[in-house]
């Protein structure tokens, strides 16, 4: 059992995490409380600008008197409705209703979930129509607060570990594994360092 902190775990495996730790200071991963919100807003901000997700998510939760709906609320919600007053394209009203009807029939069951291994979840999770392997994997980091979770396909930690390491391709999901396998077993804070240097890397260059 490892009793270093998880910085100063990820600090003395590996030199230039270290620097990057160093130079952003003091992480902070916010968890959002309500599981089916988490789901909900994964769907909706999906390939959306953060100003145009917002925008909606707005108009969504508006519809419901600026409250959260039940499952059942979203499922009696005319398509219509959803298309025209909330602006939400016909893929997305189809993956919130999947979610929410199974949810509401008992098909998948959000409060036994953190119960569950990592991969037992991100398995329920994917059969949800719209939640693939990333969308499970920032459920598991930013709900349920795991702290070993590497999302290999996501361009932007392939990019941060392109520029951290100074690699002159972009690395593979493959790539990344290897060498995120010292950071063990808080990959999900490294992952939160390597988003956040991306931001630095930009002002640099």
């Amino acid at each position: 059992m490892n009793d270093a902190s998880p910085l100063d775990f990820l600090s003395q495996k590996d030199f230039n995490l270290a620097n990057l730790i160093q130079t952003i200071g003091k992480y902070s991963i916010e968890t959002h409380k309500d599981p089916f919100e988490s789901l909900v807003k994964s769907i909706i901000y999906q390939q959306l600008s953060s100003r145009s997700a917002n925008a909606i998510y707005s108009r969504f939760l508006g519809h419901y008197d600026n409250t959260l709906p039940t499952p059942k609320q979203i499922i009696s919600t005319p398509d219509d409705t959803f298309r025209t007053k909330i602006g939400l394209s016909h893929k997305k009203i189809q993956y919130i209703k999947d979610l929410s009807l199974r949810i509401f029939n008992g098909e998948l069951r959000l409060s036994i979930l953190s119960d569950m291994a990592d991969e037992e979840i991100i398995s329920e999770l994917v059969k949800v129509r719209g939640i693939g392997r990333w969308t499970a994997e920032m459920f598991l980091i930013f709900h349920l607060g795991r702290e070993d979770i590497m999302p290999l396909g996501d361009f932007g930690i392939r990019k941060a570990v392109q520029k951290l390491y100074g690699l002159p391709q972009l690395p593979s999901p493959a790539n990344v594994l290897e060498i995120s396998s010292c950071w063990k077993p808080y990959r999900s804070i490294a992952a939160w360092y390597l988003w956040k240097s991306l931001a630095s890397f930009e002002s640099i260059g």
